[in-house]
C-alpha cells in the first residue's frame, strides 16, 4: 500500500509541471481577446508541444540550455497564470470553462494510474505495463526515458547508444523525449515511476483535444459526457494510456486540430493567419510524436479542402511553421544519426530487416517481389485486419466455447482482438451505425450530435481507406490499431457515441453505461503481474474516485461546470 501511496506525490508534480504552461498560454491568449474555449483549449496543447519540443532541441544542443529553459518554463508559466489572474479582465465563466477539461484531465490521470497499479508492480511499473492489460507488449515504453537520460546527460556529444533491437534514437520521433527532458530535473529515479507516471499524464490529454472538438461541434453537455465517459472506460485509452509508447499524445493534438477543420470554426480559422499558424503547428507537434500522424493529417486536410480552400498566404504561413517544426528532425535524421527510416521501410515496404537501401528503392523492391496479385491480396488483408477478420473472431468464438472452464482465456482473447483491430474494439457501440442508417431511412435526423458523427465517420474512412493502401500489409498484416494514427479510433468511438444519442438519446445513455461497465471489468484481472506484486486496496481506491469524479465533471454535477457552448465560438 505505501509504495502506491508514493505515487501521489508523483502524479501531483507531473500534473502542476505539465499543466502550468498550458494554463499560461491559454489565459495569455484569453488576455489578447480569444474568448472561444475550443481555440484556446487548442492553443495550450500547441504550447504544451513547442515546450516540449524547444526543450529537447535545448538539451541536444546543451545539457546546460536544456535544464535552463525546463526551469525557466514552470517560473515564467506561473508568473503569467498570476499576472492574467490578477489582470481582471477575463470572465469567471471562461476560467470555469477551462477549468472543466483540466480537471477531467487530471482525474483521468488519477484513474488510470492507479487502475494499472490495481495489483501492485510499483516497483517494476514500466515492466508492469507491458504486461497489465494485454499479453507480453515490446519494450516500446522504455525508449522515451532511454534516450530522455542520454540527452540529460551529453547532449549531441558522442552517438546515442542503440536501444534494443538494433533501434536507433532516430527512428522514433522526440515529442515525448522532450517531456521528459522538460521535468526530469524537478524529480527522477532510476525504475521508472516518474517516467511511467508522466507518460500516462500525456496521453491522457487526449480529453483536452476530444473536449475541444465536442465544444466546437456545439454537442449538448450529456452527449459530451458520454463520449468521455465511454473513451476513458475503453480499451483503446485503458492499453494505450497505461502502456506509455507514444501513441495518444500526438491523437490528442490532431483531436484539436479537427476541432479547428471539421466544425463551423474552419471560417473563421481559414481566413485568419493566426490559425494557420495554430493548425500548422498542431498537424507538425502531432508528426513530432508519432510518424503515424500521417494518418490522421490526410482525411484532416482533405476534409479542411472540401469545405473550403484557404488562401494562398495561409498556406505558406502553415507550410513555413510546419518546416519550422519538423526541419530540425529530417536533418537529425539524415545527419546527426542516419538512416532514421527504419519504420518507415518497415511499414510501407515490408522490410524489417537492416539494410542500406533507401525508403524509396525498400519500397519499390517490396511491390516489385509481391506483384500486381500480391499486392491485392496484401491490401485484402489490411483491409481484413482492420474489419476484423475471420481467424481472430474464430479465437474468441473458441474461447468463448470454453466457459465457464477458461474465463481467464476467453478474456485473454477479447483483449487480444480489441487490441489489434478497429472495428471490433468498439464492443457494444458497433451498434451505433446500424440505428443510424436505420434512422435516416425513417427521416434524417438534424442536430450537433449527427453532424459530429457523420464528421467523425467521414475521417475515419478516410484514413481507413490510406492507411489499407499505404501500408505494405503482408502474410501478417501491419494493419493493427497501433500501428497508425490513434486518431481514428477515437473518432470512431467518438461518432458512433453521438450518432447513438442523435437518433435514440435516452437509449444511448443507458447503453453507453453498460458498455463501460462491461469493459471495465475485461480489465480489471491481471493475469502476468511482475513477480512479487499483489492487489491494492488503496489504488482500487484512487481509481474508483478518480472515475467517479471524471463521470461527475464530465455530465457537469459539480457546481461551477456549466455548459461551455455559449463560449464555443
Amino acid at each position: 500500500m505505501g509504495d502506491v501511496a508514493n505515487l501521489l506525490p508523483i502524479l501531483v508534480l507531473h500534473l502542476a509541471l505539465t499543466a502550468l504552461p498550458i494554463v499560461a498560454a491559454m489565459l495569455v491568449a484569453a488576455r489578447f481577446g480569444l474568448r472561444s474555449v475550443p481555440l484556446l483549449l487548442a492553443v495550450g496543447l500547441a504550447a504544451s508541444g513547442t515546450v516540449a519540443a524547444v526543450a529537447f532541441w535545448g538539451y541536444y544542443a546543451e545539457p546546460l540550455v536544456g535544464r535552463s529553459f525546463a526551469y525557466l518554463v514552470p517560473l515564467g508559466s506561473a508568473a503569467a497564470i498570476v499576472a492574467c489572474v490578477y489582470d481582471g479582465q477575463i470572465d469567471r465563466r471562461l476560467f470555469r470553462a477551462l477549468a472543466t477539461p483540466l480537471g477531467l484531465w487530471a482525474l483521468a490521470s488519477v484513474f488510470l494510474v492507479f487502475f494499472g497499479f490495481l495489483h501492485g508492480g510499483t516497483a517494476e511499473p514500466l515492466e508492469m505495463a507491458s504486461t497489465r492489460f494485454t499479453s507480453k507488449l515490446p519494450p516500446d515504453n522504455v525508449i522515451p526515458g532511454f534516450y530522455a537520460d542520454w540527452f540529460f546527460e551529453h547532449g549531441h556529444s558522442g552517438t546515442p547508444p542503440v536501444f534494443p533491437g538494433e533501434w536507433l534514437s532516430s527512428d522514433r520521433p522526440p515529442l515525448q523525449i522532450g517531456y521528459v527532458l522538460s521535468q526530469r530535473g524537478f524529480g527522477w529515479d532510476t525504475h521508472g515511476q516518474h517516467t511511467q507516471v508522466l507518460g500516462v499524464i500525456l496521453q491522457q490529454l487526449w480529453v483536452v483535444g476530444l473536449w475541444a472538438l465536442l465544444l466546437a461541434a456545439r454537442v449538448g453537455r450529456v452527449s459530451r459526457g458520454l463520449v468521455v465517459t465511454a473513451l476513458l472506460a475503453s480499451n483503446l485509452v485503458i492499453v494505450n494510456g497505461f502502456f506509455i509508447w507514444p501513441k495518444l499524445l500526438p491523437a490528442a493534438l490532431l483531436l484539436a486540430a479537427t476541432a479547428l477543420v471539421v466544425t463551423p470554426l474552419w471560417d473563421t480559422v481559414r481566413r485568419d493567419l493566426r490559425g494557420a499558424v495554430l493548425l500548422a503547428a498542431l498537424l507538425g507537434l502531432a508528426l513530432l510524436g508519432h510518424g503515424a500522424s500521417v494518418f490522421g493529417v490526410i482525411p484532416l486536410a482533405a476534409i479542411g479542402i472540401a469545405r473550403g480552400l484557404p488562401g494562398w498566404r495561409w498556406i505558406g504561413v502553415g507550410a513555413l511553421v510546419a518546416l519550422v517544426l519538423l526541419a530540425p528532425w529530417a536533418a537529425f535524421q539524415k545527419y546527426a544519426e542516419p538512416p532514421g527510416n527504419r519504420l518507415t521501410k518497415w511499414m510501407l515496404g515490408g522490410v524489417y530487416a537492416l539494410d542500406d537501401r533507401s525508403t524509396g528503392e525498400t519500397i519499390v523492391d517490396g511491390y516489385g517481389e509481391a506483384g500486381v496479385g500480391g499486392t491485392l491480396e496484401n491490401k485484402a488483408r489490411n483491409l481484413g485486419t482492420i474489419a476484423g477478420n475471420g481467424p481472430a473472431l474464430d479465437r474468441v468464438e473458441a474461447a468463448f466455447d470454453d466457459l465457464p472452464d477458461d474465463a481467464e482465456g476467453a478474456v485473454r482473447e477479447l483483449r487480444e482482438l480489441f487490441f489489434f483491430q478497429l472495428l471490433p474494439s468498439l464492443g457494444l457501440l458497433l451498434l451505433a451505425p446500424f440505428a443510424m442508417a436505420y434512422a435516416r431511412i425513417r427521416g434524417r435526423p438534424d442536430s450537433a450530435e449527427w453532424r459530429l458523427a457523420l464528421a467523425c465517420g467521414a475521417i475515419v474512412l478516410i484514413g481507413c481507406a490510406f492507411w489499407v493502401i499505404a501500408l505494405f500489409g503482408g502474410p501478417d498484416s501491419n494493419a493493427s490499431i497501433h500501428v497508425g494514427s490513434l486518431l481514428l479510433p477515437v473518432l470512431a468511438f467518438c461518432g458512433a457515441v453521438c450518432g447513438l444519442r442523435a437518433v435514440y438519446p435516452r437509449f444511448a445513455i443507458y447503453y453507453v453505461a453498460v458498455a463501460a461497465t462491461l469493459m471495465l471489468a475485461l480489465y480489471v484481472p491481471a493475469f502476468e503481474p511482475v513477480a512479487g506484486s499483489t492487489y491494492s486496496p488503496l489504488a482500487a481506491l484512487l481509481a474508483a474516485a478518480g472515475l467517479v469524479g471524471f463521470v461527475a465533471l464530465a455530465f457537469g454535477l459539480f457546481r461551477g461546470s456549466a455548459d461551455a457552448n455559449t463560449l464555443a465560438r
